[in-house]
């Protein structure tokens, strides 16, 4: 491991996330309970069967948070959970007594808890609950106060991108970094879903490059499974997907969530992945030995040629299996003396000619050996 990758490392509740480790995987399961607190819990249970490493709720402080017009404006749609938006929010929100519940079970089921903290009464909240790590939404990329207020309750903060410029990623980044220096920047497209020409993935690599002591990764909000193995393989090593059991459930989440069989195939292709990759030595493994001798070429007689002759092309066929001379020794083969006479198809070996190749310490020799059959 190199330094810069070394210096990418963060550890939320004992596990620890870098470039030589799995991919850290969060459910974001948010609001995708509907304020109900036994399908909360089925939803970390199915999560932890899924192979998640996280499950994510978010936490509003919706008093605080929203104006008294955006609160008391009317919301009566087929997603809404109340007349008024401040009703549709509280309905969905949950309080210490299903917090400490989801913890407990988080706990025995050895998967982590945390949420998004969207203001500080909301960060203060978790910090009594003593979370492992915060998440930063991305309309909250420019809120430096906040970004500052939850870098310094001194716990691996992960912040996401979406609707940003580089120069508001960099803000963000540099705020949180003078307090904390455990830090998950993750690239987001703030689409729900978004669309696939709007994902920009290579921004990754970009934020590889320009924040080396940082762990980067991916919140995924399109559709499908494929763009978080894409980036992995382009250096993310979180993925944050959001997670729910039916996505055709009410509310504007669940649509491009990932049911328990998606997450659960997420996360098989994200590991299978890690192990593709490998560590950039092109070997050669006994299970190829078989298939590639079977297919392979072997330097053979083309007819029944006498002793003393003397090869021309015409003489050499390439003819499989392969457990013989390999092709690549054809040029070294015409023009060498037969010692002894060979019948059609019969392969080749260094011991059919007068010149015979010794392997030697210090690599290849050719010497004239007449008579000498080694």
């Amino acid at each position: 491991m190199d330094s810069q990758q070394a210096k990418r490392s963060v550890e939320i509740a004992g596990v620890t996330i870098s470039d030589a480790d799995e991919c850290y995987v969060i459910a974001e399961i948010g609001h995708n309970h509907q304020g109900s607190l036994e399908r909360a819990l089925e939803l970390v249970k199915e999560a932890k069967r899924c192979g998640a490493h996280a499950v994510k709720l978010q936490k509003r402080d919706n008093r605080g948070l929203y104006t008294r017009e955006a609160y008391e404006r009317p919301y009566e749609n087929e997603n809404s959970y109340g007349p008024t938006y401040g009703a549709h929010r509280e309905a969905l929100e949950f309080e210490q007594a299903e917090y400490q519940e989801l913890k407990a079970c988080c706990e025995e089921l050895g998967i982590a808890f945390f949420a998004t903290a969207f203001d500080f009464a909301s960060a203060d909240f978790l910090a009594e609950l003593d979370m492992p790590a915060y998440k930063i939404a991305s309309g909250d990329l420019t809120n430096t106060p906040l970004l500052r207020y939850v870098a310094g309750i001194g716990k691996p903060v992960i912040f996401s991108t979406g609707g940003g410029t580089f120069d508001d990623v960099r803000r963000a980044y540099d705020t949180i970094a003078e307090a904390n220096d455990q830090v998950v920047v993750l690239q987001c497209t703030a689409g729900y879903p978004a669309a696939w020409e709007e994902l920009d993935l290579n921004v990754i690599r970009t934020y590889r490059e320009f924040f080396p002591d940082a762990v980067v990764g991916f919140s995924s909000h399109d559709n499908g499974i494929a763009m978080a193995v894409a980036s992995y393989v382009l250096g993310a090593r979180v993925i944050e997907k959001h997670f729910t059991s039916n996505r055709a459930l009410k509310g504007t989440d669940h649509v491009f969530s990932l049911e328990p069989q998606g997450l659960s195939k997420m996360v098989r292709d994200l590991q299978r992945t890690r192990l593709a990759i490998g560590d950039g030595e092109k070997k050669m493994y006994p299970s190829e030995v078989s298939p590639v001798t079977k297919m392979s070429k072997k330097l053979v007689a083309t007819r029944d040629l006498p002793s003393g002759h003397v090869l021309e092309r015409e003489d050499v066929a390439l003819k499989s299996p392969g457990d013989g001379l390999p092709a690549y020794e054809l040029d070294r083969v015409v023009g060498r003396t037969l010692r002894h006479p060979v019948v059609e198809d019969t392969p080749f070996t260094w011991e059919h000619f007068d010149e015979l190749l010794l392997d030697r310490a210090d690599g290849f020799e050719l010497t004239h050996a007449r008579g000498d059959d080694r």
